[in-house]
């Protein structure tokens, strides 16, 4: 009998010295794998290991809440498994049909903007579609069933349902190395090089992190601040304890009478707005004839762990504006603040009100809540057990740390900001590509004790900035309603930090004139947004109480709201007067920009 009719083939030489090769990598992988499992359990013993976000035991009781009122109410739940058993009936007919060269339509598809199943592999190939309808499937019954479990109080409610997609988003297919088809052809077509490479990425981030996988996310030694990155010329002119203050050189030789000020939050450094030359808001602002200053933040460390919230008013925005008057020989200013500078910067006006002090002549904020009734996903992590249990590690050190910070907001968008990443990292065994603005995100801050309590309970927690006299600074009441300066706010339409819905309310709490602007995008790409942009905006010469009336009758135009904005501030400019030099006033120059304060930094 041939070979051929045998059914049988004999292995060549090389294949079976491929195979032998790939069989001592995966035992290499292995061994690997211990080592680093032994070492991981070994720092956690050490005591390594940072904490956590929140306190376990409060979203343990969200969870025992949860269970309570499913069990209150076993038909629906029952009910539920059924409906999702006839999911999985249907789902497995259609695959078989596939299966046997018959076309079948998909019984669940990936969202448009879902990026974890985009390799042809999860739709072309029956089993990998197998698997990725399943875990839809699996996720829509576990969201439904939390959410439609009556009886639960809101926040408990937000937060289940936060925790649930943590986990939903952890146990993809795509996470995993025999369930992600670019993962095993990856590792087929390097002899599992792709694993190897990324056990040492692993064991990498957890030195980095002393402990702690501290996911990578970008080329860290691709960029350098002031080198490549916030490289608009000017000068620190000023500095405290809490800010350096920096001026930029001229562009135009006429610029507007009333300089610029620039209140960027601590959370981040403040190069969001100067990346690069395309894209820095503050180079395109110089360059429209503005005096444009910009505060950094110091990143605190132990010794400024007293530091209040009235202390970043008065060593912030009201030390910066004495300032620019010695440096400029001008008293009034306009003013922009960025989401929690731009909170800082509505306390300061009710501040400046009570004190009939009018050097602000205009106030722009982009994305910054100052009514926290419905504060988005962040609302999560602020409740009595979490906050306490934030304040006693925040009394170890006197400051929240930067890591804290960090895993916080990435856990906002999991999949984007940090499973595609071990995907990549971990399983692909590739490095992450260079990127200014994660090179950015990943360069945190560190919160001192006393403000950072004093901002979660009394901003997100009581909801007090938005109530007449709910918050004193300086023994003075704060009541935003009797702020007249003129605004210009602007949000972004798909922000998970400040949502626009939330942001929207400020409108209807000045006593002076507001222009609302939504952009297009997020967070921080809505902002960063220069002319040429593909993002547009949104506007609407009225501002009705209900945000959702306001879009409706708003009008979309096309690209940047930044001229947008440089027309209708440059109403404030107060007339044209000749560039003014860094230097050239009364406040000698202390260094370069972008500073010292800003490089400082708090690895995460």
């Amino acid at each position: 009998m041939s070979e051929a009719s045998s059914g049988s083939r004999a292995v060549s030489p090389e294949a079976a010295a491929d195979t032998a090769d790939l069989s001592r990598r995966m035992a290499e992988i292995a061994a690997r794998s211990q080592r680093l499992v032994r070492d991981f359990l070994a720092r956690q013993q050490a005591g390594m290991g940072a904490a956590g976000i929140g306190d376990p035991m409060a979203i343990g009781a969200a969870f025992f809440a949860l269970t309570a009122r499913m069990m209150a109410d076993p038909n629906r739940l029952v009910q539920a498994q059924i409906a999702l058993w006839n999911d999985y009936l249907t789902l497995w007919q259609r695959t078989t049909e596939r299966l046997m060269g018959r076309p079948a339509e998909p019984l669940v598809e990936a969202g448009p903007d879902d990026r974890r199943f985009r390799d042809r592999a999860w739709s072309d190939n029956a089993v990998f579609d197998f698997i990725k309808q399943s875990y839809l499937l699996t996720t829509r019954y576990i969201q439904s069933a939390v959410k439609d479990v009556g009886g639960l109080d809101d926040h408990t409610g937000r937060k289940v349902d936060f925790y649930t997609r943590q986990f939903i988003d952890a146990m993809a297919p795509s996470n995993y190395v025999l369930t992600n088809p670019q993962v095993l052809r990856a590792t087929l077509e390097s002899r599992g090089e792709n694993l190897v490479n990324g056990l040492q990425n692993l064991l990498d981030d957890l030195e980095r992190g002393k402990g702690r996988v501290a996911v990578s996310m970008t080329d860290m030694a691709a960029f350098k601040i002031g080198g490549n990155i916030a490289t608009t010329p000017g000068k620190v002119v000023y500095q405290n304890d809490l800010i350096q203050l920096i001026q930029y050189a001229p562009t135009t030789e006429t610029v507007h009478r009333r300089p610029l000020l620039i209140v960027p939050p601590w959370i981040n450094k403040f190069y969001i707005l100067d990346l690069r030359p395309e894209n820095s808001f503050i180079r395109w602002a110089v360059s429209q004839g503005h005096t444009v200053f910009v505060i950094s933040w110091v990143n605190p460390d132990e010794r400024l762990s007293g530091k209040s919230f009235e202390d970043y008013m008065r060593e912030g925005p009201l030390a910066a504006l004495g300032a620019m008057e010695q440096a400029t020989g001008e008293r009034e200013a306009n003013v922009i603040g960025y989401c929690l500078g731009g909170t800082l910067l509505s306390a300061t006006l009710a501040y400046m009100t009570a004190k009939r002090d009018r050097r602000i002549k205009s106030a722009t904020f982009f994305v910054t809540m100052v009514d926290f009734a419905e504060a988005g996903e962040l609302s999560v992590f602020i409740d009595e057990e979490q906050l306490h249990a934030l304040e006693e590690r925040m009394a170890e050190k006197g400051y929240l740390d930067a890591r804290d910070m960090h895993t916080t907001f990435n856990m906002l968008r999991a999949n984007d900001l940090i499973w595609s990443f071990v995907v990549n990292n971990y399983l692909l065994g590739k490095q992450p590509l260079p990127f200014d603005l994660l090179y950015w995100n990943a360069d945190s801050t560190r919160m001192p004790a006393a403000m950072h309590s004093f901002y979660l309970r009394k901003m997100y927690q009581q909801n007090l900035l938005s109530q007449p006299g709910g918050i004193v600074l300086g023994g003075v009441k704060l009541d935003l309603r009797k702020v007249k300066t003129p605004a210009f706010m602007l949000s972004t339409r798909e922000d998970h930090i400040a949502p626009w819905r939330s942001t929207y309310a400020a409108t209807q709490l000045y006593a002076g004139s507001a222009r609302f602007v939504l952009s297009a995008s997020g967070h921080i790409a809505g902002v960063v947004n220069p002319p040429g942009s593909k993002y547009g905006h949104w506007t609407n010469d009225k501002n009705p109480s209900s945000p959702d009336d306001w879009l409706a009758g708003a009008q979309q135009h096309d690209g940047s709201w930044w001229p947008m904005w440089a027309d209708w501030v440059s109403q404030y400019g107060g007339g044209d007067v000749p560039a003014r030099q860094p230097g050239a006033g009364k406040l000698r120059p202390i260094e370069d920009a972008p500073g010292s304060y800003v490089t400082v930094r708090a690895d995460c």
